[in-house]
């Protein structure tokens, strides 16, 4: 009689080296401004024109990220995490987004990373999470030039603090939110509304990225790891129409191909060009742009959340339904196509309106699987907004969160099942924290936050991903 067990082994989802993470921006969770430690960005700036933040909510204080790094990191050390994604704030670094660099800003970004390192986690740095140093929006901001120049040079500061500590870079976190949130529907900061200024913002963060990359690699060792992140749409007609299908192409255009174009392929496509034909003539563009915007890159990030349902907008009608998850304006984030509308698909939501459909993200991996092949797929955003109350005894149960990470990991796992090359995900967020124009009234965190007093307690979402990353594998309950 044999004395070992004879049961076949639980089948991992997962391989062993595939990478848990989670993820932070620094204007979200830091805190720390004023008293010489940070200057303003747009965000602070935005914040004090009354009416555009939810309570008029800053990011002064946030989850005080600043002080507590140490805290945090052994929270996630706690929970499993093999790699935090976080993002160096850019007005702490270089206030004004030109000259020398401040060390007391890079030295908490040393610290950290030593941090990170020292409890066996990667870190993986994001350059720019939308706090653009305020003096450079006075100047012109990202429909100007001389920020993308600008930002290849911060670029090369941090790159020599930190590429001794840091093996993997993403140049922009959705640079689509910069561009047509904030200077075309204005519902993010700087808080324009100006479609020309948001289809050069959108070319000057391609080139700023382009322009970053070189920077980055000639100042980083050869085996420093070169990303973007991106939150590519994923569109879907409501009927298969020629016209609803017509309006899916042109929402695709402008969400996604209008940054992937250059990034990957060095063009922007014609129908993009045509869409927009009678907002600019794309003058922005000059030669040899398209040449230094399409720079090899080592991993895709993708950013997911919910997909979008689209029609056109019958002749006769008054304008287009609204319902493309990215706030209230009379101003749209979508130039050059008024005629499209917007459209709730069907099923359960998040605490912030957006419909929970895991198929999504398997049609995104799937589709930049087919267009950068033999890139490596992250994800590097995911995750829910829901409405998370601490319980009589302090424990924060989220059934919810939890059954929205197994669908969508279940999405990843198909995805690897179906030939992508997805190495890693990233849960949004680790912490509760500032939700930009929503203020502290959304709660994306598998840890809860305490605004009053920043007791963190992890909530059992978070001890769920920890098992997962622990097994590599989804549980089919609990």
């Amino acid at each position: 009689m044999p004395t070992h067990s004879t049961a076949s082994p639980v089948r991992r989802h997962f391989p062993a080296d595939f990478l848990w993470g989670t993820a932070t921006a620094a204007h979200q969770v830091e805190g720390a401004r004023g008293e010489a430690r940070r200057a303003p960005s747009i965000w602070d700036t935005f914040a004090r024109v009354p009416g555009k933040v939810h309570q008029g909510d800053t990011g002064d204080r946030a989850c005080e990220h600043h002080q507590r790094f140490r805290e945090d990191v052994a929270l996630m050390a706690e929970l499993g995490v093999g790699a935090y994604r976080f993002s160096v704030s850019w007005p702490r670094v270089q206030p004004t987004g030109a000259g020398p660099a401040v060390q007391r800003g890079l030295d908490f970004y040393r610290a950290l990373t030593d941090e990170l390192l020292d409890k066996g986690i990667q870190p993986f740095l994001t350059l720019y999470h939308w706090d653009l140093p305020q003096e450079l929006e006075d100047a012109g901001g990202w429909p100007a030039r001389n920020t993308a120049e600008r930002f290849a040079e911060y670029a090369r500061l941090v790159a020599e603090a930190l590429g001794d500590r840091v093996e993997h870079w993403t140049t922009l976190n959705e640079p689509w939110c910069s561009a047509f949130l904030g200077y075309g529907s204005g519902v993010h900061a700087p808080g324009r509304t100006d479609p020309v200024a948001a289809l050069r913002a959108a070319h000057h963060l391609n080139l700023g990225h382009g322009l970053a990359a070189q920077a980055l690699r000639a100042a980083l060792p050869s085996r420093a790891r070169l990303m973007v992140s991106l939150n590519p749409a994923v569109v879907r007609p409501r009927t298969e129409s020629e016209a609803d299908r017509e309006a899916a192409r042109r929402i695709d255009a402008l969400a996604t191909r209008v940054f992937t174009g250059p990034m990957l392929h060095g063009r922007y496509d014609e129908d993009l060009v045509a869409d927009t034909a009678s907002l600019t003539d794309w003058s922005c563009v000059r030669d040899g742009d398209m040449a230094a915007i399409r720079q090899r890159l080592d991993g895709l990030g993708l950013n997911y959340y919910t997909p979008s349902l689209v029609s056109a907008v019958p002749d006769g009608a008054a304008g287009a339904e609204r319902h493309d998850g990215h706030g209230e304006s009379e101003h749209s984030p979508w130039p050059g196509a008024d005629r499209v509308a917007f459209h709730q698909p069907p099923g359960p939501r998040t605490e912030m309106g957006w419909a929970v459909d895991p198929t999504g993200l398997t049609d995104l991996l799937l589709r930049f699987h087919r267009e950068a092949p033999g890139t490596p797929l992250y994800v590097t955003e995911n995750g829910a907004a829901y409405e998370d109350k601490p319980d009589d005894r302090g424990r924060v149960h989220d059934p919810e969160r939890i059954a929205y990470l197994r669908g969508h990991l279940d999405a990843v796992r198909h995805a690897r099942e179906e030939g992508a090359d997805v190495r890693g995900y990233f849960l949004w967020s680790l912490l509760d924290n500032y939700e930009w124009a929503y203020g502290y009234s959304r709660r994306f965190g598998a840890v809860h936050v305490d605004f009053d007093t920043q007791v963190r307690t992890p909530k059992s979402s978070a001890r769920w991903y920890g098992r997962v990353a622990e097994s590599g594998r989804i549980p089919e309950e609990g």
